[in-house]
Order: structure tokens, then sequence, then C-alpha cells
């Protein structure tokens, strides 16, 4: 949960006070409670771990008097509750029941964590106070009745209130975490802020198949540091710069995805195209921008993909002096990533994530500074099956289609080759529905009739048809340079 869905949800429950629904209240106020403790965990600045704890202890205060108040109620139910009468001839009386209303939903929001240091608002909470202190017990509770005029008038008055003080921090939440480019040309802050910044690509580290000696790297360089901020530091501090190595279609540009959902920390997509400019000294300008931005919105990782189309090797006769310039800036700041003082706090780590099917022609400056370089390989028999599972999952298959016999005809395959043969399996059932058909005919054909299922006969066809993309040369390319500079 944000800090914009925990605003919101503490006003919603204030309103429900407000307005006598005590049972949804309170609800709501233990889940806030839960969550504020949660996030306080996560902190690592003691100053604002101080200031949310003192708004725990506010919330907890405000739910205690809404505890108090329907204890109060319930103990007054039972007191005017009357005695069953002993002649079975009499009416009988039946108790007076609270109308109780179901928990609404709690407002979910994207989570944006650079901003995450907004203060919270306690406008309401005055309020809420001085309705429980002069409001006689088990006012406004009793819903049968009708609201007399004054009533109305309190209830559309805080609503309106509410509203108002809704959009104001909506107002605030927008203008307290923006960078501030003063000393550059407005149109690159922009265009970076538009253009780098990516909306959260929803994979999960379950989305990818094997790879799990990358996928515990990964969570040691961005999450443990996140969680354990007292122990990364000194020699233990996170790796500034990790490079993804192997063929194409093994998973590197997916797992960038999930470092980008799971890790929750703001994520920069940088391209070669991101970073250029036909205007002379421009391109340095974006990539000296590029990482103050980083560092202004940290905890951050900035993903380059294929890093070899930026980064190859300098003096060659082919390079350009722009694309020289650019380079060196960039390596200059890398370098300043790791001896920025703000580099010993991991609530401040800016980390540089690349990928590349070309690691032979990567600088040897900004090999040296990509500080952990792993290698992506093929799929195991395991991974196949896994991976088949994964592009199948939404595919109704025959009985007679065996998983395992497909992965095992698959070795040398990669990732996106796999999805491949999946992809070009789930059509034959259609090639064999519209076969010698008009295109009248075809589009008359119903939905019902499209939805076949797929047979291992499919399979075997689209693995005749679709072959791997990795050859044995390039593997032994791969596998000889990472035991030369790998780290793993």
């Amino acid at each position: 949960m944000s800090l914009r869905e925990i605003s919101e949800n503490v006003k919603l429950a204030r309103e429900y006070a407000l307005l006598g629904n005590y049972s949804s209240a309170s609800v709501l106020y233990n889940g806030l409670l839960e969550q504020i403790k949660k996030y306080v965990y996560t902190m690592g600045d003691s100053s604002c771990q101080q200031r949310w704890q003192q708004l725990w202890q506010e919330i907890s205060e405000e739910n205690q008097q809404v505890q108090d108040i329907m204890s109060t109620l319930e103990n007054f139910q039972l007191d005017t509750m009357p005695a069953k009468p002993s002649n079975h001839n009499d009416c009988e009386i039946s108790p007076v029941h609270i109308e109780q209303r179901h928990f609404p939903c709690p407002v979910r929001r994207p989570a944006n964590s650079y901003k995450d240091s907004k203060p919270p608002n306690h406008r309401l909470s005055a309020a809420v106070k001085a309705q429980h202190r002069h409001s006689p017990r088990g006012a406004s509770v009793d819903k049968g009745r009708p609201l007399k005029s004054k009533e109305k008038k309190e209830a559309k008055e805080v609503a309106v209130k509410v509203k108002d003080d809704k959009n104001k921090a909506d107002v605030q939440e927008k203008e307290l975490k923006k960078f501030d480019g003063t000393g550059y040309d407005r149109d690159l802050v922009e265009a970076l802020e538009r253009d780098i910044i990516s909306q959260t690509p929803n994979v999960k580290w379950d989305n990818i198949a094997d790879l799990e000696e990358a996928k515990k790297l990964l969570k040691e360089a961005v999450v443990l540091p996140m969680w354990m901020p007292a122990f990364f530091k000194g020699i233990r501090r996170p790796w500034k710069g990790v490079l993804m190595v192997g063929p194409p279609g093994t998973g590197k540009t997916l797992l960038a995805k999930a470092v980008a959902t799971e890790c929750r920390t703001t994520f920069f997509n940088v391209s070669s195209s991101t970073l250029t400019s036909k205007y002379r000294g421009e391109s340095e300008k974006l990539v000296r921008l590029l990482f103050e931005m980083a560092r202004f919105y940290a905890p951050t990782t900035i993903f380059i993909d294929e890093i070899d189309s930026m980064c190859s090797r300098r003096g060659t006769s082919e390079e350009h002096e722009a694309s020289r310039r650019v380079k060196a800036e960039l390596l200059m700041q890398m370098d300043g990533v790791d001896g920025a003082p703000e580099s010993s706090d991991p609530s401040k780590m800016v980390m540089v994530l690349a990928a590349t099917n070309f690691p032979w022609d990567i600088d040897e400056a900004m090999r040296r500074r990509l500080e952990k370089r792993i290698y992506i390989p093929l799929p195991s028999a395991k991974g196949r099956v896994e991976l088949l599972k994964i592009s199948l999952k939404e595919l109704e298959l025959a009985n007679d289609v065996d998983l395992d016999k497909i992965a095992a005809q698959m070795e040398g395959y990669s990732g996106a080759d796999i999805t491949n043969v999946c992809r070009d399996a789930s059509l034959m059932a259609m090639r064999r529905r519209i076969e010698g058909l008009t295109p009248e005919e075809i589009r008359n054909i119903s939905r019902d009739e499209m939805h076949m299922p797929t047979t291992m006969e499919d399979f075997e066809t689209s693995l005749k048809k679709v072959s791997k993309s990795v050859s044995a040369a390039d593997l032994e390319k791969y596998e000889k340079w990472i035991k030369e500079f790998g780290t793993c």
C-alpha cells in the first residue's frame, strides 16, 4: 500500500466515523495500523520513522475511541432489550438491531516509490475528536429513522470537506517529489521524465522459468539492501553495476522487467536513442541529467538494454568523436554513483543494470564498472518444461500432449524459440479448419468451432518448421568470455 492509499483510507475511515458507521471505520483503522507498521519497518531514516510512529499512535487513539463507542452501543442495546414475556399469547417485542454496513473496498492505486516521502494529512483528526467529545453516546446510529435537516446539512459539509482535502492532497503530492531541472533545457527534463521513468511492467519472478541464480543475484543487489540497510554498508555496499550476458531470447530483458515490478525502485529504461541528440554536446548533458534524476528519485535502477551499441570499444577507426564523448560522460557518471556521499545509504542507491548479446564488444572501462557479470544461459530440460507450461497456460491441450517429450526435442532452443513453437502449434487447429474455405465461409465460422485443442501432432509439426536460433559456435564464444571475465 502506497502513502497515497494510506492517506485516502485514513480520510475514508474518519468519514465513516463521523457518519456513525463505526464497524466499517474500525475495520479500516485496523488495516491502516497494520500497513503503517509494515511501512515503518522498511524505512531507513530515523526522523521519518518517528513521524510515522507518531501518526500510528494518533490513528490508534482514534481507533480506540471508535471501539469505545461501539462497546457503549452494544451495552446500550443489551440494556434496552426487554425480557421475553412468560405468557406466549402476549406479543413478543423484538430487540432493536443496529444496521451493519458492508466493509467498503480500500482505495487501491498504483504505487510510485519515489513519492513515498509525503507527510500524512492530519486535518480531519480534530474534527473526529470533537465529534466524539460533544456527540451523545449512540447518536446517529439508528439508520432507520430519517435524518433531521441539521444532520443532513452537517453530513453534506463533511462530504464536501473530505472531497476538498482529497483534491488538495493530490496537488501537494504531485508538487512534493518533482525534479528541479534548473540549469538544463526544460524540454530535456520533460523528455526523460516522459520516456524513461517507466510504468510497472507487471512481470513477476514466477513468470520467469529457470534462471534461479540470476534471480537470486538481482534480489541480492536490489531488494536486500532495501530490507537490511544496516548490513549493506562499507565493503558490503550494494553492487553499482550488473551486466547480463547471454544469447538472444534467454530472458535478459524479462529479468529487468521483473526487477522493475518486484523491487519497487524507480526504474529508468534507457536505449541509445534516448541519449542521442543532433546538437553538439547535448548527448553528454542528457547522460549527466539522467544520473542526476536517478539520484534524486533514488533508490533507482537504470536499465541499459543492448549496452554494446552505446559503449563499444574506444579508439577504433569507426568511432566518432561525439560517441567517444558520450562514453566518457557515462563512465564518469557511473564512477560518481560509487563515489557519491549518499551511496553509503542503500535508500539512495543507484544501480546500473545492463544487458548485451555481444559482451566482447564492450569497452574495458565499462566492463570494469559493471562489477557483477552473469551468464544467462539457454534453458535446461527442467526450464524448458516450465517455459512450455507458462506459454501454454491459456491454451486447451489434447490428452496425448506430453510436455516432457516436447522439451526433450527442444534441446538448444532459447526461451524465445520455445514461445515461437508454442505459438505456431496453437495455430495448427485453425489452419486445418479453414483449409479450402472461401473468405465468406471463413467469416461465418462461429467462435465455438474455432476452440479446438492443440494435439501432440501439432507440436511435432511446429518443431520441424521452427528451428533454434543459437548456434553451437555462438554458445562456445559466450562460455569462453564468461569463463574469462564472469564474476558469478
